[in-house]
C-alpha cells in the first residue's frame, strides 16, 4: 500500500509550492497493540495482548456490531489516505496566499532591518550625546571649583587689603580727636586690630606689611601718649582736696579699653600708670581711714567720764561695794551701769543698723553723742567694706585682673590701710573688758564677710580672718575672768542676803541671754563651751548662797526665785528650746516640787506621812496591821477638820510673801493646793480599803468637794 506522488507544479511567480517535492511515502497503519505484524510482538505474550485489546472501546464496539476487522482496517487505511490527499490539495489551492504571505514577511524583514539600522544609529548618537554631557558636566564642575577658589581668594584678598590699608579717617581721629570722644575710641579699636594683624602677617613674611608699618607705629605712639596723659590726669585728680574719687573712677571705667591697648602695645607705660594709680589710691585710702577712725574713736565714752565703759573690775562675780569711789571721783558704782552685762538695744547693730549710714564724726560731736565700741566698729568697717568692694570690682574690671592677680593689686592698694586698722583694733582689744562689745564685733564681721561673699568680693577675707584671730582670744579671756570671778565669790563676804534673786544671778541671766541671742545666727561651739562653764559656776554659786540660810524652806525659796528669774530672762530673749532654758526648767521644777512638800508638811504632814505609809503597807499585803492605826487616824481627821481652812490661808500668805514673781508664786500655790487635793483624795481612798473601812471616824471626814470649793478661792482655775 505505498504510492509516490510527485508534483512539479510551480506558481506563476516561480515560487515552488509546498516544497519542491511532495511525496507520499509508505504509509503504515498504526494499529497499536492490535498490530500483529510488529517485530516486537512476541507469541508468548499474545494472550496478554489479546486480553488487553479486547478491553478497547473501539474493539468492543466492532465486536458488538459484528464488523470484520480486516475489512474495517482496510476501510480505515483508505479513509486516512483520502484525508491526506485532501490536505495536499488544500495546500496547493492556498499556495498563492502562502506565497503572498512569504513576500509580506520578507518585506517586513527588510523594513525591520532598516529600523534596526536606524535604531543602531540612534543608539550611537545617544552614546555620543552622553559622552558630550559627561564632558560638559566635568567642565562645569571644574569651572565651579575655579569660581569658588577665585571668590575665596577675592574675599581673603579683599579682607587682607581692607585690614592692611590705613584710612584717612583713622589718621585724623587718632591725631586730632580728643580721647573722650566716641570716634577716637572706635578708631583706637580699629588701630589695635590693624597692629595685631600686621604683626601676624609679618610672621608670614607678607611684603605689604613694610608699606604700613611705619605709619602704624607713629599712630600707636601718638595714641599711647594721648592715653597716658588722659589717665594720669584722672589719677592726679584723685589727690585734690575734698575730691570724690569715685567720679574719675567711673570715667576711667568707661575707657577701660585704654588700659587694654596699653597692655597690648606698651606694657611699661601700662605699668607706670598702674603703679601711679596704686600709689595714689593707697595714700588716699590710708589718709581717709586714718582720719576717719581717729575722729570716730573720739566719740567713744572716756573711761573716767562715761559710766558704760567696762573695766577690769567690771566682772560678774564682783561685789557691788568692791569698787569704792574716791572722794573727788564721780564714777558711779557697777549697779548703775547695766550695759556691761545687758544687751538692751545694742543688738540692733546686727539688725536694723547693720547697713545704716556711717557715723559722721563732726555731726556727732556737735550733738555730743557717744557711741559704744560696736557702733563705732560697725560704722568704720561698713565704710571699709563699701569702699573695698568698689575698689576690688574696679581693679577686676579696669585692669582685667582675676584670681591672685586681682588680690595682689587690691592688697597693694589697701594693704597699708588694713595694717593700720589691725593695729588699732589690737590696741583697743588688749584694753577692752566689754565682752558683749567684742562678741557683737565678731558677729558684725560674720555678716559683712557674708555680704562680701554674695558680692563675689574676696578682697578682705584675710583681713576678716586676722581680725577674728584678735577678737576671739580676747573674748575667751574676758569670759574666763567672769567665770573665775563667780568661782571665787565667797557668800560670807557679801553683804546681807535675802531670798530675792541675787544681783550676780541677774547679771548672769542678762549676759547669758545676750550671748545666746547673738550666737543663734552664727552658732559657735566655743561660745557654748564657755557658757556651759559659766552656767556651772553660777549654779554652784546659787547653791553656796542658799546654804547660808538656816531653814530648808528659805533655801528653796531662794533657789526658786533665782531659777525663775534666770529662766524668765532667757525665755524672753532666746529660743525656748535652748540648752540653758531647758536646764533651768528642770532645776526650777525639781525645787518647786520640793518646796510644795515643804510648805504642806507643817500643816498636813501627819496625813501625808500616813497616806504614804499605808500605800506601802497595802502594796506589801500588810493590810491587817492597819487596824492598829485607828487612834492615829482619829487624830489626823480631827486635826484636819479643825485647821485645814486656816492652813490654806497661811500657805497662801506664805507663798505670796516669799516669791518676788507674782506669776511664779501663783503657779506654786496652785501646785501646792493641787498636791494637797491629791493627798486628801489618797487619804480618803486609803480609809475605804481593808480594815480601815470599819473606822467610825470615817463619818467625820469632810467631803472632798467642800475642800475643792474652798481651794477655788485661792486657785480660781482649779
Amino acid at each position: 500500500m505505498s504510492a509516490v506522488i510527485a508534483d512539479d507544479t510551480k506558481t506563476s511567480d516561480g515560487i515552488i509550492g509546498i516544497g519542491e517535492e511532495v511525496g507520499i511515502e509508505e504509509v503504515h497503519l498504526n494499529l497499536g497493540e492490535l498490530d500483529l505484524t510488529s517485530n516486537e510482538f512476541l507469541l508468548d505474550e499474545v494472550d496478554v495482548h489479546i486480553q488487553q485489546n479486547l478491553e478497547d472501546d473501539i474493539v468492543k464496539e466492532a465486536l458488538k456490531t459484528g464488523v470484520d476487522l480486516r475489512q474495517y482496517s482496510k476501510q480505515i487505511e483508505k479513509e486516512l489516505l483520502d484525508v491526506e490527499n485532501a490536505s495536499i490539495q488544500d495546500y496547493i489551492k492556498e499556495s498563492q496566499n502562502i506565497a503572498s504571505l512569504h513576500k509580506q514577511i520578507a518585506a517586513c524583514d527588510t523594513i525591520l532591518e532598516r529600523m534596526e539600522m536606524m535604531l543602531n544609529g540612534f543608539q550611537g548618537d545617544l552614546s555620543s550625546i552622553s559622552n558630550e554631557i559627561q564632558t560638559l558636566q566635568d567642565q562645569s564642575i571644574t569651572m565651579n571649583v575655579k569660581l569658588k577658589n577665585r571668590q575665596a581668594i577675592r574675599g581673603e584678598l579683599s579682607q587682607f587689603v581692607d585690614e592692611m590699608v590705613i584710612p584717612e579717617s583713622m589718621i585724623t581721629h587718632i591725631l586730632d580727636t580728643a580721647v573722650t570722644e566716641r570716634e577716637f575710641l572706635e578708631q583706637l579699636h580699629e588701630l589695635n586690630h590693624k597692629i595685631n594683624f600686621v604683626k601676624e602677617q609679618s610672621f608670614r613674611e607678607a611684603r605689604s606689611c613694610q608699606d604700613v608699618k611705619d605709619i602704624l607705629e607713629k599712630l600707636k605712639i601718638k595714641a599711647i601718649a594721648k592715653i597716658r596723659e588722659f589717665l594720669l590726669q584722672k589719677i592726679y585728680s584723685f589727690r585734690k582736696a575734698m575730691a570724690n574719687y569715685q567720679i574719675p573712677q567711673n570715667t576711667m571705667l568707661k575707657f577701660r579699653f585704654f588700659n587694654e591697648f596699653l597692655m597690648a602695645n606698651e606694657r611699661h607705660i601700662a605699668k607706670e600708670i598702674r603703679d601711679e594709680y596704686i600709689d595714689t589710691m593707697s595714700k588716699i585710702y590710708y589718709s581717709y581711714f586714718k582720719g576717719y577712725s581717729s575722729r570716730l574713736m573720739k566719740l567713744q565714752p572716756i573711761q573716767l567720764m562715761f559710766e558704760e565703759m567696762a573695766t577690769r573690775d567690771d566682772l560678774m562675780g564682783v561685789e557691788d561695794t568692791a569698787k569704792k569711789t574716791g572722794f573727788f571721783s564721780s564714777r558711779p558704782s557697777l549697779t548703775n551701769r547695766s550695759t556691761v552685762f545687758t544687751l538692751g538695744h545694742r543688738g540692733e547693730v546686727l539688725t536694723s543698723e547693720l547697713e545704716a549710714p556711717v557715723i559722721v564724726p563732726h555731726a556727732a560731736q556737735k550733738s555730743e553723742a557717744k557711741y559704744t565700741f560696736e557702733c563705732l566698729f560697725r560704722s568704720l568697717h561698713f565704710a571699709l567694706m563699701d569702699n573695698c568692694c568698689r575698689e576690688f570690682l574696679f581693679v577686676v574690671d579696669f585692669y582685667m585682673a582675676t584670681g591672685s592677680v586681682a588680690q595682689n593689686l587690691f592688697d597693694a592698694i589697701m594693704g597699708k590701710t588694713l595694717t593700720m586698722f589691725l593695729k588699732q583694733m589690737e590696741d583697743y582689744v588688749n584694753d577692752c573688758y566689754d565682752s558683749i562689745a567684742i562678741f557683737l564685733s565678731i558677729h558684725i564681721i560674720y555678716r559683712y564677710r557674708s555680704m562680701m561673699q554674695k558680692r563675689s568680693v574676696p578682697g578682705l577675707d584675710r583681713y576678716w580672718e586676722a581680725l577674728l584671730n584678735a577678737l576671739w582670744p580676747r573674748f575667751d579671756y574676758i569670759m574666763q575672768l567672769n567665770i573665775q570671778s563667780v568661782r571665787d565669790c565667797d557668800p560670807q563676804r557679801l553683804r546681807h542676803i535675802d531670798v530675792r534673786p541675787h544681783y550676780i544671778t541677774r547679771r548672769y541671766a542678762e549676759f547669758s541671754a545676750a550671748i545666746v541671742g547673738i550666737n543663734q545666727s552664727y552658732p559657735d561651739e566655743r561660745v557654748d563651751r564657755l557658757l556651759g562653764q559659766l552656767q556651772s559656776e553660777v549654779e554652784n554659786f546659787i547653791l553656796k548662797m542658799a546654804a547660808e540660810f538656816p531653814q530648808r524652806k528659805e533655801q528653796l525659796v531662794y533657789l526658786i526665785n533665782n531659777y525663775d528669774m534666770m529662766l524668765a530672762v532667757l525665755m524672753e530673749r532666746t529660743a525656748e528650746d535652748s540648752k540653758e532654758t531647758e536646764s533651768f526648767k528642770e532645776l526650777l521644777q525639781a525645787r518647786t516640787q520640793e518646796y510644795i512638800e515643804e510648805i504642806l508638811a507643817p500643816h498636813f504632814g501627819g496625813m501625808i506621812t500616813f497616806v504614804k505609809d499605808c500605800e506601802v503597807m497595802l502594796e506589801r499585803g500588810q493590810a491587817e496591821q492597819l487596824k492598829q492605826e485607828e487612834r492615829r487616824v482619829q487624830q489626823i481627821v480631827r486635826g484636819f477638820n479643825n485647821d485645814w481652812k486656816k492652813a490654806l490661808e497661811t500657805i497662801n500668805q506664805d507663798v505670796m510673801r516669799s516669791f518676788t514673781n507674782f506669776k511664779n508664786g501663783t503657779q506654786i500655790l496652785q501646785g501646792g493646793l493641787t498636791q494637797l487635793i491629791q493627798y486628801y483624795h489618797g487619804f480618803q481612798k486609803v480609809l475605804s480599803q481593808g480594815p480601815l473601812r470599819n473606822f467610825q471616824i470615817r463619818n467625820e471626814l469632810i467631803n472632798i468637794h467642800h475642800v475643792m470649793v474652798e481651794v477655788k478661792k485661792y486657785k480660781p482655775n482649779f
